[in-house]
């Protein structure tokens, strides 16, 4: 914990001056390691909600401190910023705005910096790994981007045969191995599961599938297990569909999920919440988005309107509870 977060303090030049402003439960790495014991780490003073309510939340900014939250408090942040000028101006005077435990949307990066003058920087990270990259403040907010592995920890992409992938185009997908002080040691007292993610040279294969730009910064695409899609013959990433499909202008939220299908193998499926659940857009239009600005056989074969995505305490989408036909 200490090695990561000393990272981390490097990477946004996080010292003794700075107060956490956050509303994350207190058993996660984001709120728990980054938000109570980085400011004890740190020496800086934290400002804790135990319950997440967007106004408060960003008046605790006005000093000037350092947001941790996560994209749906965002999204609740920004809506209230749209009706209400002040809050706008609470964020905007924070010294950092920091996301994590999913992706924020290109869309939602454009709307908060459209409303606050400031940008969101983002970082990625697992439990078994503590934080493994992060977009460094040095530079400008990267929307998509993670940024680069901390200080002390060493990433890699491999294939499906955990080979090496040493390519840096931001195309070719691969898995994200991570090794450095901050990976477990193991999961307690299940030697057979260690063992399935951590090899002898004490690398820990995440699971997460990512591309990697031309300057070392990760684009995380999703899990292996439910964001990995074969359709046709193609391996397709469900982050990059759903990346595209928020950028029309009355979807609200998506997950895309592969189903099995006879003769495609998998067929993308994208469950949508529209932003005026009346009238939702034609399911055609969605399908034809995504074939024109990413590829045709990319293109949702199945588009099926919700009232919500099922999401855990982090507002991560279990796509697990996702209904099945």
């Amino acid at each position: 914990m200490a090695a990561n977060l000393d990272g981390l303090a490097r990477a946004w030049a996080w010292t003794a001056a700075d107060t956490v402003v956050h509303a994350l439960p207190l058993f996660h790495v984001h709120g728990l390691v980054l938000g109570l014991f980085g400011s004890l780490r740190i020496g800086g003073r934290l400002h804790w909600q135990p319950r997440f309510e967007p106004a408060p939340l960003a008046v605790a900014l006005r000093g000037g401190g350092m947001l941790f939250a996560v994209p749906t408090m965002y999204v609740r942040l920004a809506d209230l910023a749209e009706r209400d000028p002040s809050v706008a101006a609470d964020l905007g005077a924070a010294r950092l705005l920091i996301s994590g435990s999913a992706a924020l949307s290109a869309r939602e990066h454009r709307r908060i910096a459209a409303l606050t003058g400031r940008g969101v920087y983002e970082r990625y990270g697992l439990t078994e790994t503590l934080i493994v990259c992060a977009v460094p403040t040095s530079g400008p907010p990267r929307p998509g981007l993670v940024g680069p592995p901390l200080p002390g920890v060493e990433v890699k992409l491999v294939d499906d045969d955990r080979r090496p992938l040493d390519v840096a185009d931001d195309t070719t997908l691969g898995e994200i191995a991570v090794r450095g002080p901050s990976v477990f040691a193991g999961y307690l007292g299940r030697p057979d599961a260690t063992a399935a993610v951590r090899d002898a040279d004490g690398w820990f294969y995440t699971g997460d599938l990512a591309t990697r730009t031309e300057d070392g910064a990760y684009r995380i695409v999703g899990r292996r297990a439910t964001d990995l899609i074969k359709c046709g013959g193609f391996k397709i990433g469900a982050g990059e569909i759903e990346t595209c499909l928020l950028e029309h202008p009355d979807v609200a939220e998506v997950a895309v999920v592969g189903e099995p299908d006879d003769d495609l193998g998998e067929r993308i499926v994208a469950f949508v919440v529209a932003r005026d659940p009346a009238r939702p857009p034609p399911a055609e239009q969605l399908v034809d988005l995504v074939a024109r600005a990413l590829a045709p056989h990319k293109r949702p074969r199945d588009v099926r309107f919700v009232e919500a995505l099922p999401r855990n305490a982090m507002g991560k989408v279990i796509k697990a509870r996702l209904s099945r036909p």
